[in-house]
């Protein structure tokens, strides 16, 4: 039989919000080496964006250096759950400076040697899209 997993410690909790606005604070610099750290660095890593579909960390490397800067945003309800030691997710919501419409985020975080880093990750807008 399994052992019963642990959901939301509330010490891997902390570790993942420290992650999640270590990443924020990134965005929001656009400091791209700061923000790749926090990805996990594998042909697996997704990111899902507005406008964008990337398939692994070196297209999302170049994503990011080719956007010339970070939109502006302020932050509403942040949710971050753990899943185990190892695992957790972070879903937030936000406004884009100069645009009322509602963003959300979605990101996996799983804790690797190095520390916790996002696997996969989701952004939408409001109205945005085909």
């Amino acid at each position: 039989m399994t052992p019963e997993m642990t959901i939301d410690d509330p010490d891997v909790v902390a570790e993942v919000t420290a992650a999640f606005m270590a990443y924020e604070a990134a965005l929001m610099a656009d400091d791209v080496p700061a923000m790749d750290r926090l990805f996990h660095d594998h042909p697996t890593t997704i990111r899902y964006g507005v406008g964008e579909v990337l398939y692994g960390a070196d297209a999302i490397r170049a994503f990011r250096k080719g956007r010339g800067g970070s939109p502006q945003r302020r932050l509403g309800t942040v949710a971050i759950h753990s899943f185990g030691r190892d695992h957790a997710t972070a879903h937030a919501e936000f406004v884009r400076k100069g645009d009322r419409r509602r963003g959300r985020q979605s990101q996996m975080w799983v804790r690797f040697a190095d520390g916790w880093k996002v696997v996969a990750a989701h952004v939408s807008i409001e109205g945005a899209g085909s």
